[in-house]
C-alpha cells in the first residue's frame, strides 16, 4: 500500500527536526501514534504526542511504517 505524505512549508516551526526539507513529514510533527510505546523519547502536549527522539524515522522513509502500525492498532 503507498501513502502519500505532507508538509506544511507555511508552519512557522518548519522544518522540524533538523531534516532535509525533501525528506521531512509534518505527519512527525506530532505523532499519531498516541497509545505505541515506540521505545523513544516523547512528552504529551494537552494530548499530543510530541516527539524529540523517535526511533522511528520522522521523514518519508518512516510514513509508511507509522501507517502500518496505526492502521493494525485501529483493529484492535
Amino acid at each position: 500500500m503507498s501513502y502519500k505524505y505532507f508538509k506544511n512549508d507555511k508552519c512557522e516551526y518548519f522544518p522540524c527536526h533538523d531534516k532535509d526539507t525533501e525528506f521531512f513529514n509534518c505527519l512527525f510533527c506530532y505523532c499519531p501514534l498516541y497509545h505505541y510505546d515506540c521505545k523513544g523519547n516523547y512528552e504529551m502536549n494537552n494530548g499530543i504526542k510530541d516527539c524529540t527522539k523517535c526511533l522511528i524515522p520522522h521523514s518519508k522513509g518512516g510514513y509508511e511504517h507509522v501507517m502500518k502500525i496505526l492502521l493494525e492498532n485501529m483493529t484492535k
